[in-house]
């Protein structure tokens, strides 16, 4: 089934928005104390558990051996636990430890932060009204597995 010219023009506009939020919110981690690629692999550890580092470098589309140079960065500065994996001791699980774990909530909380400074100077109260009311359409969207 085509798809008219409207909505693919909005898809592609949307599609540029998030990739252009993203990047603008990956800006602001830390001031420049992480790289993007190692706030991802935070990211992902804190959102999907412990994986191996074949894992982690499928999932974000890297090779092994650039994975291995992130995974050691993130290792030295003590954000990671490394344990072996109890089905096969050959392989090396990779966690948060404590301190990643407490990195990944700020984080989180310093893009929350500078997301909620930017609404409540930048925009009016309709307009942040009108986000709010498109939050749960995106969220459908982001959700669909078709």
């Amino acid at each position: 089934m085509p798809v008219p010219n409207e909505i693919a023009r909005l898809a592609g506009e949307l599609r540029g928005l998030v990739g252009q939020l993203r990047r603008r919110l990956r800006q602001v981690d830390n001031a420049g104390v992480l790289t993007p690629t190692q706030s991802a692999v935070l990211a992902r550890l804190d959102r999907e558990g412990p994986a191996t580092q074949a894992q982690l470098a499928a999932a974000e589309r890297v090779r092994q051996q650039s994975m291995a140079a992130t995974l050691a960065a993130l290792d030295q500065a003590g954000l990671l636990d490394r344990t072996r994996d109890p089905d096969d001791g050959r392989r090396v699980v990779i966690s948060l430890s404590d301190v990643g774990r407490k990195t990944v909530r700020g984080l989180i909380q310093h893009r929350e932060e500078w997301l909620a400074a930017a609404l409540a100077t930048g925009f009016t109260d309709d307009e942040r009204r009108t986000i709010a009311e498109a939050l749960p359409l995106l969220r459908r969207l982001a959700q669909r597995e078709d």
